[in-house]
């Protein structure tokens, strides 16, 4: 079964949405007028409620079926990148500084696409929660909506979420059961030493050195503490200090990420980090501060509800474009703090030969939106039937 009917119908205004919504990229939680364009067009289609103000500027709607039942959620992010947008689009961003960098003006596109037909047709049981958040770039717009209650308030049994992939095949699908994406942690060191004259090294305790042997001796951690085949990454993204080049400075920071899917390998890195830090300043006369952030946890989806899923996008894109063991990426994504409460599943939507993710030459691909709204309103549909089933 390709793209429903009824939805290829209305994909032209779907377009129009998600340009004018790539036009005002929000960042974080302070999303007002990306939040209140989604609300306009929910309401206009007719669903049965919209609560907005959770997590500052998410919302859930809810649409009721045709009979009793559980009920299901959708998840769509709608926050941007502090990016400066290098597209020449006619609708590029006209906020100085942020962009739809990674596709969450099509994925907000594909759920109200998907909300629209849903609220016409009615042809399942039970209802649909419609979830809209915010801050899943930074913030962890997921875990705040978990903890002021959606998941309780409306009796949400199970949730999915779908993500765009550049490089991917146009209206292909692509997941994992179990372990799809990992934990993403991020570490600071702040290194204070003794600065002075670079001609006279011998009288200061020099931190920039101090910086390059941590940097390097952390490395030891992936190469000679853990077992080869638990994924695991350790990576220094950030050394900044000095500002002339003959003057050895104070300090100097370190900033960089750790990726994992092991709570046990997640806390092995941060024993040997702390042991490393402390050890090299030691070494090098210096004292040095490591500050330690836990961010999204492993996103991991339910074996069950991902066969699932699978065979739904199957069922719209075909048999042989859609990888249902596709293996696990060092990404992160915060929806996995809806499936540490709820079992669902996280897919990935192909895009066709575009610029990638958070970068200032990427675009939505239009043409996908209908192929995602379809995969939604099927998953509702199969999960949530009628006792008798009407022709959609």
């Amino acid at each position: 079964m390709p793209v429903v009917n009824r939805i290829a119908d209305f994909s032209a205004e779907m377009s129009e949405w998600r340009r004018y919504l790539h036009s005002i990229p929000e960042l974080g939680f302070d999303c007002p007028k990306t939040a209140a364009f989604i609300a306009e067009r929910l309401r206009e289609f007719g669903v049965d409620s919209v609560e907005e103000g959770i997590a500052q500027t998410g919302i859930v709607a809810l649409i009721e079926g045709s009979e009793a039942g559980p009920t299901i959620g959708l998840r769509a992010d709608f926050d941007g990148l502090p990016i400066t947008e290098e597209t020449g689009l006619d609708y590029a961003s006209t906020h100085d500084g942020k962009m739809h960098a990674c596709g969450h003006d099509g994925h907000t596109t594909m759920l109200l696409g998907a909300a629209r037909y849903l609220a016409e047709t009615r042809n399942f049981a039970g209802r649909v929660a419609l979830i809209f958040q915010p801050a899943e770039e930074s913030g962890g717009g997921a875990e705040i909506m978990v903890q002021e209650g959606i998941l309780d308030r409306y009796g949400i049994s199970q949730v999915y979420a779908l993500h765009n992939a550049p490089g991917f095949e146009e209206g292909g699908f692509y997941t994992t059961p179990g372990a799809l994406m990992a934990a993403v942690d991020t570490f600071h060191i702040d290194i204070q030493g003794i600065g002075g004259h670079g001609a006279m090294p011998h009288e200061t305790r020099d931190p920039v050195m101090a910086a390059c042997g941590i940097a390097q001796a952390i490395q030891t951690i992936v190469s000679r503490n853990h077992y080869a085949l638990d994924d695991l990454v350790v990576s220094v993204t950030q050394i900044h200090t000095g500002t002339v080049d003959n003057v050895i400075p104070d300090t100097a920071y370190i900033n960089g990420t750790v990726r994992t899917f092991d709570r046990r390998v997640q806390q092995m890195v941060q024993e040997r980090m702390a042991a490393i830090v402390a050890g090299q300043a030691t070494s090098y006369g210096v004292t040095a501060e490591l500050r330690y952030e836990v961010g999204y946890p492993a996103t991991v989806n339910d074996p069950e509800k991902t066969a699932f899923a699978a065979e739904i996008a199957r069922e719209i894109s075909g048999e042989g474009r859609v990888m249902a063991e596709a293996g696990r990426e060092m990404g992160a994504e915060d929806f996995s703090y809806m499936l540490q409460e709820r079992p669902g599943a996280y897919l990935f939507l192909g895009q066709g030969d575009t610029a990638g993710l958070h970068h200032p030459a990427y675009n939505f691909n239009d043409d996908v939106a209908p192929v995602g709204a379809s995969f939604f309103v099927r998953l509702v549909e199969r999960a949530q039937p009628l006792s008798v089933t009407e022709a959609a």
